[in-house]
Formats: structure tokens, C-alpha cells, sequence
């Protein structure tokens, strides 16, 4: 039999399995073919109980994956049967509605066995670069023409992998090599996790999970209903608009708190668009929880029960409540959306806690080369698929200037150029901070930047635009400045659009300016040292130190002097 623990036992158990899923995250980092997993780390992982509860998650991976990835396992037991889950056993699915919301996304879900008992579940998921279709973009009109959709079934039975089902995906993809490479990635990611938990098992002479899930879910709920406590019984509403495709899209929402619960309804959002950058409601709750979650209850760690209190509603078909056929592909756009819009409201509920708006959504672009088509290209050219993750500025905090291109509510990582440029033949020109896009404040937005994107010689490019915040800049709070907006255009200043497919010819360049966050506080009352820090930094220009800050000409120009001689200001 096993033995009992003490609670102190119980916490080691508990950080050993956060420790478990890092390892098992990482292992996924160092073995994916992806860059948008290898180099943004856009991923998750994490463990399960027998019912399909979250247990723990890696530190490395995003909101909308985990939290989205929270409820997925228990589609993974209802779709397969109980009665089939056995021993080496892996599966697969990229269902938007039972994954992590768009196609482009594969969630792997790995049963661990202990003793020939079923003691619990890892699950994992990666973006992948391609799943066939119209490629990753918001040009669909259905979920159908977005890519290959694989159901949840068995990517192995018994350890046998379903050989069918890899020749099927090879042949519906652009990227067979890279997508097979990144599903075994993922298979052997949560077969670490499995190797991990069994040696935690053994060391603490367990025979199952119960005891340890009973503590974590108990606890994380006590603590979560605590923080939730403390709050004032209110109700408020907020609300933004960003660019979406061709038309502005409303996003409206009431968050009500109660002794228990805090509920985030999204009625009166705008209905769904025509194009893919709907959101299910998978992904909808996976965003206001998070946004919610790290302002009341940021130390506790993420499992079901302490998501559970977190309750989000919307209507049917409006675009955070996506169903089936929708086109979801840019889902991540509206998604990314939804803290700002839940802390428009709950600012009013516990003001001075949430930060300004940023620039929300990451700003992704994929391009897709191929030898150029208006005369001969060279014997060297070749066809690919880069996919670049990047970010504009996050907005102000009220006690803390925004973070520069620093992707905030989706955590990844900006890719390197030298990563992006080794996955094909483009060549990013630019890449640097954007002066004067944070907006101003007693705390300043954080800065986007530049970047310059084209192709070697001998190749034509579509690049797929997946980027807002054109016409709808970060807004500020109490009295802060608006972020800069994004721009893109051609070198030779040809107009792009923010979204869809474009076409960039032989010899050309896009040129890219991605939004800044948005500024907290009145910008009269920044201090003057940090004035002068931002303006030796390059952050803002000597115009804006002046006319937006109230900058002497003299601090002007002592500042100008002392960055000159190389000294510190």
C-alpha cells in the first residue's frame, strides 16, 4: 500500500510536477521543427488527472494555448472511450472547438500508465506552419478551406503509429518534413513528462494521483475564492473597437463579481465576420481568464481549479463565440484582444490595478516564397514557407513604463532574424525599436518597432498580413497617450492592407511599423530623470521631450551632449 504524506510531502509533490511539465515543455522546445516553437516558444504543456483535470502546466507555453488546452483532455476521454484508452497509446487532434481554436494548432494527448494503472493523462500543444488550405491567414470564408482537419483519433494505437493518417497529412501540407517532425515532437515531449511522473511515483511511493490532485485542486481553489473574496461586489462594463477586416470590430463585456464567482459576459460583441478572425469560445475563456487571473490572483499556479471560478459567457455566432464552420484561422487576433476589453472593465471595478491598452494581438506575418514568375529565375530558387512571430509595445502599468516589443497577453517570444532568415530565402532589411510609438504618460507605453521584410534574389513572395491596431491605436488610461498605430506598406510606398494575402513582386520590400502600447497616468507628471533617460535611449524624440513632456531646450541639449561623450544621463 502506498504511504500517507504530509502536507509539506504534498507541496514537493506538487512543485515536482510543475517541474515535470517544464522539463516536458522544454524537451518540445529543443526537438520541434518549428521556429514558431523552437524560437517563440508558442506552445504548452501540461498534466492530468484520470478525469481529464489539469493538474499543473509548464512555466513555458501561452495563456491561449494552456487555458484553452485545460478543457481539451476531456473531449481526448469522451471522443476515444475510456474502454480504449490502453498503453501506448497517443493522440492527436487540431479541432478548433475541442483544441486550441484554429487548425494551425496540434494538441497531443499522451495516457501515463503506473503499475498497468491508468494514473493520468500529458497533453501538449505547438503551432505548426502549415496545414495545407489557403495557408495560415484570414482569407477563408470556412473553416474547410483553412486546411487538413484531423478529428480526435489515435495518432498511435498500442504504440503503433497509424501510418494512414502520417500519408494523409504529408500529402495535404506544404511543410510534410516539418509537420511529421513537430508531431513527434510532441508524442515525445509527453513521453518524457510519462518518464518524469513515473520516477516522481516511485520516489514517493505512490500508487495514483488522487492524493496529490485532491491537495492541488483543494488548495488552489481555497485560494482562488480568497483573492476573488476580497474583491468588491460589483458589476461594470467595458468595451474596445479594432480594425478587423474589412469592418471595425466591438468587442463589449460585463465583468460581475461575486462572493464565489467572477463572470465575464460578452453580449453585445460584434457578430461573426465574414473572414477567419473569429474566435471560439474556448479561446474566448482561455484570454478573460488569464486576464483576470493575473490581476487578482497572479501567484497561484494554473490548474482547473483555480480557472474554475473564472466563468465566461457569450452568444452564440458573435465573433468570441465562434461554432462550426466558421473560419477561425486569425482567432488569435480577437483572442488577444479580450484582456483589454475585460480590464476596460474591471478598472472601474478596482481601479489603479490594470495596465493601458497595448498592442494586443502579436504581430505575425507569413511569407510565402517561390522562384520569381515575371522572368527567368535562377536554378538555385526554391518554394518555402516562413512564418515570423513579433510584437508591438505593451501598455503602461501604473507603476511601471509598458515593456517594448514584448508580446503581452500572448507571452511568446519575438523570432531572432538570423532564425526566420535560416528557415528560407527571405532577408529581413529592418528590424529596431519604433521612437515615439509608446504613448505617453506618467507612465510611458512600451515601444513597437520596425521591421523590413523581402526576398533573395530570384524569388516573388505572398506575405500574409495578420496584424490590427491600423485605425484603432492603444488607448491610455487615467490620462495617458495613445500608441502609435501599425503601418505597412512597399518600399516604393505602394499601399498594403493589415490583413490578408498580398502579393509582393520581384525586387520589392514590405515595410512594417508595428504599434506602440498605450501610456498610464498624465504625462505631466512623468518624472524628469525618466524623461531624459528615454530621450538618451532613442525612445522618444527631442520634439516629444519638449512638446509632449515639457523638456527645457537646455535638459535638450545637455542630454544630447552627454549621449555624444558617451556618458550616462
Amino acid at each position: 500500500m502506498a504511504k500517507e504524506h504530509s502536507t509539506v510531502a504534498y507541496q514537493v509533490m506538487w512543485n515536482r510536477l510543475i517541474s515535470v511539465v517544464e522539463e516536458q515543455a522544454q524537451a518540445l522546445v529543443r526537438t520541434a521543427f518549428s521556429t514558431s516553437v523552437r524560437e517563440a516558444g508558442d506552445l504548452s504543456a501540461g498534466v492530468y488527472d484520470p478525469q481529464g483535470r489539469m493538474l499543473a502546466q509548464a512555466i513555458t507555453g501561452t495563456p491561449g494555448h494552456v487555458n484553452a488546452m485545460a478543457d481539451a483532455v476531456a473531449h481526448f476521454i469522451r471522443r476515444i472511450g475510456r474502454q480504449n484508452i490502453l498503453q501506448g497509446d497517443i493522440y492527436i487532434t487540431n479541432d478548433p472547438w475541442e483544441g486550441t481554436g484554429h487548425l494551425h494548432d496540434i494538441t497531443m494527448v499522451t495516457p501515463s500508465f503506473h503499475k498497468d494503472v491508468l494514473v493520468g493523462f500529458f497533453a501538449c500543444t505547438a503551432h505548426i506552419v502549415d496545414i495545407g488550405g489557403r495557408g495560415f491567414g484570414a482569407d477563408a470564408h470556412s473553416v474547410y478551406e483553412e486546411g487538413l482537419y484531423i478529428p480526435i483519433m489515435k495518432f498511435a494505437d498500442q504504440g503503433e503509429v497509424d501510418a494512414t493518417l502520417t500519408r494523409i497529412i504529408r500529402g495535404n501540407v506544404r511543410e510534410p518534413d516539418q509537420l511529421i517532425g513537430d508531431i513527434y515532437a510532441l508524442a515525445t515531449c509527453n513521453e518524457i513528462g510519462h518518464r518524469r511522473l513515473t520516477e516522481m511515483m516511485h520516489e514517493f511511493d505512490l500508487d495514483h494521483l488522487d492524493d496529490i490532485a485532491a491537495f492541488i485542486l483543494d488548495n488552489s481553489r481555497r485560494a482562488t475564492l480568497k483573492a476573488i473574496a476580497a474583491l468588491p461586489r460589483k458589476e461594470a462594463r467595458g468595451e474596445m473597437t479594432v480594425d478587423g477586416f474589412d469592418v471595425p470590430i466591438t468587442l463589449k463585456v460585463s465583468v460581475s463579481v461575486h462572493e464565489d464567482r467572477i463572470v465575464t459576459d460578452f453580449t453585445g460583441t460584434s457578430r461573426l465576420d465574414k473572414k477567419g478572425i473569429n474566435c471560439p469560445l474556448v479561446y474566448t475563456k482561455a484570454y478573460a481568464c488569464y486576464a483576470l487571473k493575473v490581476a487578482i490572483a497572479p501567484d497561484i499556479p494554473n490548474n482547473a481549479a483555480s480557472l474554475a471560478p473564472f466563468e465566461v459567457t457569450a452568444p452564440e455566432n458573435t465573433i468570441v463565440n465562434a461554432l462550426h464552420p466558421a473560419p477561425v484561422a486569425l482567432r488569435h487576433i480577437v483572442g488577444h484582444f479580450v484582456p483589454d476589453a475585460v480590464f476596460d472593465a474591471f478598472d472601474k471595478i478596482v481601479p489603479g490595478l490594470v495596465p493601458a491598452e497595448g498592442a494586443g494581438c502579436l504581430c505575425n506575418f507569413q511569407v510565402s516564397l517561390r522562384p520569381r514568375t515575371d522572368a527567368p529565375a535562377p536554378a538555385d530558387a526554391r518554394r518555402s514557407e516562413v512564418l515570423t512571430f513579433n510584437s508591438g509595445g505593451s501598455g503602461a502599468r501604473p507603476a511601471h513604463d509598458g515593456l517594448n516589443a514584448t508580446a503581452f497577453p500572448s507571452g511568446v517570444m519575438t523570432m531572432p532574424i538570423e532564425a526566420t532568415e535560416h528557415a528560407g530565402p527571405v532577408i529581413i532589411w529592418r528590424k529596431e525599436l519604433r521612437p515615439d510609438s509608446g504613448g505617453a504618460g506618467k507612465t510611458r507605453g512600451g515601444l513597437g518597432q520596425y521591421m523590413e521584410v523581402g526576398a533573395m534574389e530570384g524569388h516573388e513572395f505572398d506575405i500574409q498580413a495578420m496584424f490590427d491596431r491600423g485605425d484603432h491605436p492603444a488607448r491610455g488610461r487615467r490620462g495617458g497617450g495613445m500608441g502609435a498605430p501599425t503601418t505597412i506598406a512597399q518600399d516604393d510606398g505602394t499601399p498594403m492592407r493589415v490583413k490578408g494575402k498580398q502579393f509582393v513582386p520581384h525586387g520589392r520590400r514590405v515595410v512594417m511599423a508595428f504599434p506602440g502600447g498605450a501610456g498610464y497616468g498624465d504625462p505631466a507628471e512623468r518624472v524628469t530623470a525618466l524623461i531624459k533617460r528615454d530621450l538618451a535611449r532613442g525612445y522618444i524624440s527631442a520634439q516629444a521631450a519638449a512638446q509632449i513632456y515639457g523638456l527645457s531646450e537646455p535638459e535638450i541639449k545637455e542630454v544630447q551632449s552627454a549621449v555624444a561623450r558617451g556618458e550616462p544621463v
